[in-house]
């Protein structure tokens, strides 16, 4: 099959049965049907939001719940999608790809960029940092691409960074947290070097770069929303606190600095939002301590302690637990009653775990048990409720992106660029298939309509059914 950069090759595949008949047999070639369908969604919605279901049913898209954006139903407002646990729920998410089969488009994608891909209204939004010649400045750049072909409609230049600017890891990049958005507007942060607000056509709103700390190894915690408030982990070399922006404007709400004194200051774990009787709260994890934040205030709730720094895994909620792995050296996971008052180390945690806990993949829960992959390539399957190990499957690879899970189907994405994918059973991981694409890939997946959304360190693939 031939792969067009930037313009896309479409294939048929499901349309619903309302339009599916009409497609295929009086308006459109069977091998239009898709494109006509996916076009003429990304124009009702453009000219009427109140059309977006029907818009959605035309995309093929499916009605997920909705967590801390209030986007349109079937977009993928955020890191890890609306349920921030990498969770979709589609009937023809593909399970078999390669760089030439599977490819509705590829787009090459200028500069370096580790954040994940993010839909809105049938558009993909992402950062990238695109390094200047000798001593010019490096630009951080948002931009935008047409869900239906792959190219690029606008590219933003949002802050320029010095050619002095902090060294990051090698793994990393200059823009590596995902953008997040509410359905209106598109947030956009890059660690200490500040954080952004703009329109969805590429219009800067607002932009904020005062909250500067000492960055190690680069940035890269992904913002959240919550209510009326951006939220992120600030945490560097020489301080480390948790930031509420308004929305609106950009200008501080609070600042809430970490309640622990690491000796290892530096995370980079994305603060998750749940709800506990009724009362919503932050889970906000760094170096040494992942507290519970009240996101009206950031007054603390409570916070347990432990040893470990450099956190990337996000925590979550999962039977009645939050769920918390603690980073370097030698990262535990941790089980916690979320209903404690102050610090509850000695009191509310359930249970701890060693095996085999990744230190940068995010946790992947499903009907009261919990699959990790380490960065190493283990697969562990755990009881939620009390950290028991059920079983354990070596899959291969390093990683660094966190899986997607469709069902009953888990697809893990190595560094290397191969994808596993794999039936969750009672007993392990039935591999279904690998498929290999060229290139390092760190970002996580995304999802547009039934189709994958896989970003490599040269572009980003819309991966369907073959």
């Amino acid at each position: 099959m031939e792969v067009r950069r930037g313009t896309g090759v479409f294939r048929r595949e499901r349309c619903p049965i309302s339009i599916r008949f009409l497609h295929d047999r009086f308006l459109f070639p069977p091998t239009a049907a898709r494109v006509h369908s996916m076009i003429l969604a990304t124009f009702l919605r453009r000219i009427c939001p109140s059309l977006l279901f029907l818009g959605l049913l035309l995309d093929g898209g499916v009605s997920v719940a909705l967590g801390q954006s209030a986007t349109g139903t079937g977009d993928w407002p955020c890191f890890l999608g609306p349920s921030e646990i990498g969770l979709a729920s589609i009937d023809r998410l593909p399970t078999q790809w390669n760089a030439t089969e599977g490819v509705v488009w590829y787009q090459p994608l200028p500069g370096l960029g580790w954040s994940s891909p993010i839909v809105v209204g049938g558009r993909i939004y992402l950062t990238a940092a695109i390094e200047g010649e000798k001593e010019e400045p490096t630009q951080l750049v948002a931009m935008a691409l047409d869900g239906v072909g792959g190219e690029i409609l606008w590219k933003k230049v949002v802050f320029e960074q010095t050619a002095d600017a902090p060294s990051i890891h090698s793994k990393n990049s200059h823009a590596s947290p995902t953008p997040v958005s509410d359905g209106k507007r598109l947030y956009v942060h890059f660690g200490h070097q500040g954080t952004a607000c703009l329109s969805l056509d590429g219009e800067i709103l607002w932009t904020n770069q005062l909250h500067r700390y000492q960055p190690r190894h680069g940035n890269g915690s992904s913002p959240v929303l919550i209510d009326d408030l951006l939220v992120m982990t600030c945490d560097g070399e020489d301080q480390a606190f948790t930031l509420a922006l308004r929305a609106a404007d950009g200008s501080v709400a609070w600042r809430a600095s970490r309640s622990a004194e690491a000796e290892r200051k530096f995370s980079f774990a994305t603060p998750t939002v749940i709800e506990i009787d009724g009362s919503k709260l932050i889970l906000s994890s760094g170096s040494d301590v992942i507290e519970a934040l009240r996101p009206e205030s950031g007054e603390l709730v409570w916070s347990v302690r432990y040893s470990g720094y450099s956190l990337v895994a996000r925590p979550i909620f999962h039977a009645g637990l939050v769920l918390v792995p603690t980073g370097y050296d030698r990262p535990e996971l941790l089980g916690i009653d979320p209903t404690g008052r102050g610090d509850v180390t000695e009191t509310h945690v359930r249970w701890r775990s060693k095996s085999n806990v990744p230190n940068t993949p995010c946790l992947v829960p499903r009907d009261g048990q919990l699959l990790m992959i380490s960065d190493r390539g283990i697969a562990t399957c755990l009881d939620a409720t009390n950290g028991e190990e059920l079983w354990r499957k070596r899959i291969g690879g390093n990683y660094s992106a966190s899986p997607l899970r469709n069902g009953d189907t888990v697809y893990f994405q190595s560094e290397e660029g191969e994808s596993v994918v794999a039936k969750w059973t009672a007993t392990g991981l039935d591999e279904l298939s690998r498929n290999p694409l060229p290139g390092r890939i760190f970002a996580s997946y995304g999802v547009i309509g039934d189709d994958l959304l896989i970003r490599s360190e040269s572009g980003i693939y819309r991966i369907g059914q073959r």
